[in-house]
């Protein structure tokens, strides 16, 4: 998905550009989904494709909604980020390349993973 600058800061709220267009994070325990565990689809809050199911989802403690799989290994592309001093794997959406948080080895079963993501990167579609 190909859009300019432009086109993104008109679409998205000030804090969903930061995150998704500048890599920025939201202050942990302050995003909207860290404590949300409704049945669902999390969508990108950037382009509306599917990135983790609310089956995956599970309270890691760690301030920032925590899933361990994305819905489909499609969905998401990751990236070593060596930014801050830190190794670290970031979580970009597949479909337009947002920045959507890192992922952690250090995750429940089945994957061992924790896809740390912010809530501003993320738009939660009920069930019905």
């Amino acid at each position: 998905m190909e859009k300019t600058d432009e086109q993104w800061r008109a679409e998205l709220t000030p804090e969903q550009y930061r995150i998704l267009r500048q890599k920025g994070t939201e202050r942990a325990f302050t995003g909207e989904y860290d404590h949300t565990f409704d049945p669902g689809t999390y969508r990108c809050a950037g382009c509306g494709a599917e990135l983790f199911g609310s089956d995956t989802k599970y309270d890691s403690g760690c301030g920032w909604p925590a899933f361990y799989a994305p819905a489909d290994e499609a969905a998401v592309e990751e990236h070593r980020d060596l930014s801050h001093g830190m190794l670290r794997t970031e979580v970009l959406c597949a479909s337009c390349g947002g920045h959507l948080g890192h992922v952690f080895p250090d995750g429940p079963h089945p994957t061992g993973q924790r896809y740390c993501i912010n809530s501003a990167a993320l738009r939660h579609e009920a069930d019905d």
